[in-house]
């Protein structure tokens, strides 16, 4: 009987713990729609173009980096840090499929590497841009 109970428990403890998970990971199409909102409670704010991001993307802001310093013209390649030499994998969702599925990340990896490359937080138009671009982006 105590095996019974035990093993039924541990069933048990693997379905909530199952449950506790996220259901699933957002695509980079959900995560652009989301900073489309973000965007258009700014002012000035306008469509998101690929364009846009792409000139963005490799445009040296004030400082010695670009986004492209690190992840490569083409970001369907992998890349390396400018610093410290460490690989990069590839940025384009095209050619990394985990790149822009989860939201935290995507904030997170936006914040370092915008204050890297411009020294301050980019806005929501800049996010939608480089992420219409890297999307448009081929493998």
């Amino acid at each position: 009987m105590f095996r019974v109970f035990y093993a039924s428990g541990l069933a048990l403890m693997a379905i909530v713990g199952l449950a506790a998970q996220p259901a699933f990971a957002e695509t980079p199409n959900e995560i652009l729609a989301s900073i489309q909102k973000e965007a258009s409670g700014t002012a000035g704010s306008q469509g998101f173009s690929a364009a846009r991001g792409e000139s963005f993307f490799k445009a040296k802001h004030g400082g010695e980096w670009s986004c492209a310093s690190c992840h490569t013209d083409n970001p369907a390649a992998p890349g390396k840090h400018a610093k410290t030499g460490k690989a990069i994998e590839p940025l384009a969702p095209s050619a990394n499929a985990e790149r822009f599925a989860s939201p935290k990340k995507v904030e997170k990896w936006f914040k370092r590497n915008c204050n890297d490359v411009l020294s301050r937080v980019c806005t929501p138009q800049e996010k939608g841009d480089v992420l219409a671009y890297l999307l448009a982006v081929k493998k």
